[in-house]
């Protein structure tokens, strides 16, 4: 299964191996691992909450992994991505990518991340010593898309 979203954390060495292990001709492996960190907008966060629609988040990021296969061809995708509750240093998402070359196994990891971070229908609540606050989404995520031709409003593959 190339996409899971989970409550549960994951093992990154475990996750790799097995993703590594459906191919022979892998010769390069990108990940990117996402955290919760303790401090955002100037305020302490205590914990985070990820909500997610069901089937609908699901089928979204299978077609983030389309577009990176489209792009580049032989390329192996791995997206895990938790939900619920969670608190600094936990893991949120890993995005794994494999590739003959270390090249595209790179561009594609950050390919998925930059699609991830803009369409993927994830919503993010964080508690700080103020309250709770929805984290909006950032115009970097935005801009980060646009590099690889694609319209934060409407990304698709090419």
């Amino acid at each position: 299964m190339t996409v899971r979203v989970q409550t549960e954390d994951f093992d990154l060495s475990t996750e790799v191996a097995a993703l590594r292990a459906q191919n022979p001709k892998v010769g390069a492996v990108a990940c990117f691992v996402g955290t919760v960190r303790d401090l955002n907008e100037g305020a302490t966060v205590e914990t985070m909450e990820l909500e997610h629609y069901p089937g609908m988040t699901e089928k979204s990021l299978e077609r983030i992994v389309d577009a990176a296969r489209e792009r580049w061809p032989g390329t192996d995708v791995l997206i895990i991505h938790r939900v619920g509750k969670l608190v600094p240093l936990d893991q949120i998402v890993l995005v794994a990518t494999t590739s003959a070359h270390r090249g595209n196994a790179f561009a594609s990891c950050e390919f998925v991340m930059d699609y991830l971070k803009t369409h993927a229908p994830f919503w993010k609540k964080e508690k700080t010593e103020h309250g709770e606050r929805w984290v909006d989404a950032r115009v970097t995520d935005d801009a980060a898309l646009e590099r690889w031709g694609l319209d934060a409003g409407n990304a698709k593959a090419e």
